[in-house]
């Protein structure tokens, strides 16, 4: 009974996209070729100058396109997008971004199970696993320098080798299934994170809530890019993954120890920042340690309690 009523919820599809429409279409295309259709596709569209809009006239999808005056960032846009959805009464929310492209029976596996929170596992175009949803994400060990220490792709190598279900610490908003219920007890995306570990956020939130994760080796989503952003620690990109990294820390940490981590990290990028970043990198810590302290606590946007008021409309 349980199986059947998972499959009888109704399912909304969000998407974040920005300036990436050749992408975007590969990733719709997926989504119309689905075995389970979803129920409704919100896609938001954050502030593109590209031809997304050209993309997005299509009748083969029940196409919601939410088009924001700025770019809100991709954590700005999950929130925008769970929140529509979430007001529209939808049952579960399947968060995509748009570089990835599911497997026709995707969806189709996910909803067989009857589990509150689950995750895709994402694939590259080779066929090669390069999941890196956490399976051990340490917020207890200071000595642990990066807090994921086990990730899919790194413990089982190969799609073969996993279990059906895999339990994860954290997941990335690329194919990872939430029911409602979960957002009315934990809240929304953070959109304070702009880019970067609002799916870390969310997933620690739901875990802290009793919720378990599970990776869903059958449900198969192909991810099109390489990923590269974690060489850009000089860039604008590295400011905000050093920032949301230590707001990680200070908001979850489970130790004292933990919480300090984000000063000694910053102190030893600077040290060694003549050997590595250079003074772009040492100024990209030195200023998300100040900004992090700044959002030790999640923002009232994204609490429950803001489910109770009214969002605003995008243009």
């Amino acid at each position: 009974m349980a199986e059947v009523r998972a499959q009888r919820e109704t399912v909304a599809v969000v998407v974040v996209t920005y300036n990436r429409a050749d992408l975007l279409v590969g990733m719709l295309d997926g989504l119309a070729a689905l075995e389970r259709r979803p129920d409704a596709v919100i896609v938001v569209d954050n502030a593109s100058t590209d031809h997304t809009q050209d993309v997005l006239r299509r009748d083969d999808l029940p196409l919601q396109v939410l088009t924001t005056p700025e770019n809100l960032g991709g954590a700005g846009g999950f929130h925008l997008g769970v929140r529509t959805a979430y007001d529209q009464g939808f049952d579960r929310i399947w968060l995509m971004d748009d570089d990835v492209v599911p497997a026709p029976d995707c969806l189709t596996v996910l909803m067989s199970h009857d589990e509150d929170c689950l995750m895709s596992v994402r694939e590259d175009t080779s066929g090669q696993l390069v999941e890196k949803a956490a399976t051990r994400f340490d917020l207890r060990n200071p000595l642990a320098i990066k807090p994921k220490t086990g990730m899919v792709e790194t413990v089982y190598g190969t799609r073969e080798a996993m279990p059906e279900l895999v339990e994860l610490d954290n997941v990335a908003f690329e194919g990872f299934l939430v029911r409602r219920t979960v957002v009315a007890e934990i809240g929304l995306p953070d959109p304070a994170y702009f880019i970067f570990y609002d799916d870390v956020d969310f997933a620690l939130r739901a875990r802290r809530a009793g919720r378990r994760i599970w990776g869903v080796r059958d449900a198969v989503l192909v991810r099109q890019l390489a990923f590269d952003q974690q060489h850009d620690l000089a860039g604008w990109k590295g400011y905000f993954m050093y920032r949301n990294l230590f707001v990680v820390h200070l908001r979850y940490g489970e130790n004292v120890a933990v919480r300090l981590k984000p000063w000694l990290i910053a102190l030893a990028v600077a040290v060694l920042s003549p050997l590595r970043g250079g003074r772009s990198e040492a100024r990209n810590v030195l200023r998300a340690l100040r900004d992090a302290r700044g959002l030790r606590r999640l923002s009232p946007a994204a609490a429950p309690a803001a489910l109770l008021n009214p969002p605003s409309s995008p243009r």
